[in-house]
């Protein structure tokens, strides 16, 4: 007989607690079982394709192309089945290296300062310089005329009325203010019209964004904070990938873009300089 513990008590202690925690596409396929849903209806939800849901479920991030696609995806997701994203997207950046670092526009206006395209003349701004030299020579000859007939009626009153006219106003302190148009509301509506021009704008929320212009040269790939604004040009085309546009408002070519984009959905978007249509 022996006295002690057995082999059997001396073995290590396993703690199955962490194989229970279930994995990113376990815990959002739970979810969606638990909500109620279908594959079908996530897909319908949120705009994902089925086979999208299928990998992410699956744990297999690859159809997403890329870690700020599959972030954005796995957001979306998680909302469309009421369940917190923060917790899987930690888990995601534990996984895959961390959350990627964003890309400054910086470059693409270094670009286009250092490799300027020719431009017509502009035969907008030319008319309204002319019509502001009118409107200004009108009014300089209106009040010479004025100074004229006030010094004539000086003469003729004598040196009684000097101390009036010493007290009314020159000609210089009462030209009129709006000689120059006020400028505009928003400097988008100035966009040349040989370029495409995007103006994003994360107003309801914060959003991670892509930008790449038409030779599929990346522009911009990051999160716009809640006020943020970031505004894009080009010689023919934007692609966009919004991860999460309901937080987005979009101006093209100066024009405000009425889309009901809807809170989490990833959308994907082109726009030329025949827009606002969605290209």
């Amino acid at each position: 007989m022996s006295i002690g513990n057995s082999p059997e008590d001396e073995r290590p202690f396993h703690d199955d607690r962490e194989e229970a925690t279930p994995s990113i596409g376990d815990a959002l396929r739970q979810a969606r079982i638990a909500a109620g849903l279908t594959v079908d209806d996530v897909s319908t939800a949120t705009r994902v394709r089925i086979a999208i849901v299928h990998a992410i479920e699956a744990d297999d991030f690859a159809p997403c192309g890329g870690d700020v696609y599959a972030r954005g995806h796995i957001r979306t997701l998680a909302k469309a089945v009421r369940t917190d994203p923060a917790p899987l997207l930690a888990r995601y950046d534990a996984d895959h290296g961390g959350r990627p670092a964003p890309t400054p526009a910086a470059p693409m206006f270094e670009a286009e300062r250092i490799r300027p395209e020719r431009r017509g003349p502009n035969w907008t701004a030319a008319m309204v310089a002319a019509i502001v030299a009118v409107v200004g020579f009108v009014g300089f000859t209106a009040f010479r005329g004025e100074d004229s007939g006030g010094a004539k009626n000086q003469a003729a009153e004598g040196p009684a009325s000097s101390t009036s006219a010493a007290a009314s106003p020159t000609p210089s302190d009462t030209k009129p203010a709006d000689q120059k148009p006020e400028p505009s509301d928003s400097a988008i509506a100035a966009a040349p019209q040989d370029k495409v021009t995007v103006q994003v704008s994360a107003t309801d929320g914060r959003s991670w964004i892509s930008a790449k212009d038409h030779n599929g040269r990346m522009l911009f790939d990051g999160l716009l904070k809640k006020g943020d604004s970031k505004t894009f040009q080009d010689s023919s085309k934007i692609n966009l990938i919004l991860g999460d546009a309901g937080a987005i408002q979009l101006y093209v070519n100066g024009k405000k873009i009425q889309d009901d984009f809807q809170p989490g959905a990833v959308e994907r978007l082109t726009y030329t300089k025949g827009d606002p249509e969605v290209g």
